[in-house]
């Protein structure tokens, strides 16, 4: 398991993020990037009518269930690229809560301002975001306010422009590249101004709680969680 070294555990102490230079290697990015592609292919006439019928949302497109409709996923919750990461930041207590495999296409504006996504009384909040394309500043990029995470930052002011938010930082990064970042802090996703949707994976976490630990979350995925470490992180146990 990959630890963080001490440079990185002070970055993300201070900063809330952590660039992932090639988190997802060739091979398996190219099995990945199929993978999305063909199970976005399948759910895309029924994601347009609910656009069409106001059910779901035109700015973004998640697809459904990904981890019970391709086991390929899966791998990617507890992926040796971050998952040393995660446990340490975590001290050892990580839970798994959900996926987010969303296509964001070209839009004049961005489907979400600068938010945060809890409290800070919550349990630490932690996600990672996969790039399954390239994604420049202009391509609906993520960013992040370093240091807003921690609990003497802000206020932050209401912006009408995202690259007005002072102090922020664009995550431009290849296909395979990710970031990794505490939720506590304020992020957003840029716009997209190309003519190609951006393509990424998001995984969320949490510090295991009790509360949170609800065995029925993944229940449908317990034949496919064999080991007592994933049955633990998917909170089967």
């Amino acid at each position: 398991m990959i630890r963080p070294t001490p440079a990185q555990r002070g970055q993300f102490e201070a900063e809330g993020c952590l660039a992932l230079a090639q988190a997802l290697p060739p091979a398996q990015l190219s099995q990945v990037q199929q993978a999305f592609d063909r199970c976005a292919q399948e759910a895309k006439p029924q994601w347009l009518e609910g656009v069409a019928q106001g059910r779901a949302p035109a700015a973004y497109f998640d697809l459904p269930s990904p981890l019970e409709n391709e086991p390929l996923f899966i791998d990617l919750v507890d992926h040796l690229s971050y998952y040393g990461l995660l446990m340490d930041f975590t001290g050892g207590e990580l839970l798994f809560l959900g996926p987010q495999f969303r296509t964001l296409p070209p839009s004049p504006l961005s489907y979400v301002g600068w938010h945060y996504d809890v409290e800070r009384s919550n349990p630490l909040h932690l996600k990672v975001q996969l790039y399954l394309s390239d994604v420049g500043a202009e391509e609906g990029a993520f960013a992040y306010v370093p240091g807003s995470h921690l609990p003497q930052a802000g206020p932050y002011p209401l912006v009408r422009r995202l690259e007005s938010m002072p102090g922020h930082r664009v995550f431009c990064g290849m296909a395979g590249d990710g970031v990794l970042f505490n939720s506590y802090g304020m992020h957003t996703s840029m716009v997209n101004k190309t003519a190609r949707a951006r393509k990424s994976n998001i995984l969320i976490y949490e510090q295991r709680t009790p509360a949170q630990v609800n065995p029925g979350r993944f229940a449908a995925l317990a034949d496919r969680l064999q080991t007592p470490e994933r049955r633990r992180l998917f909170g089967l146990e």
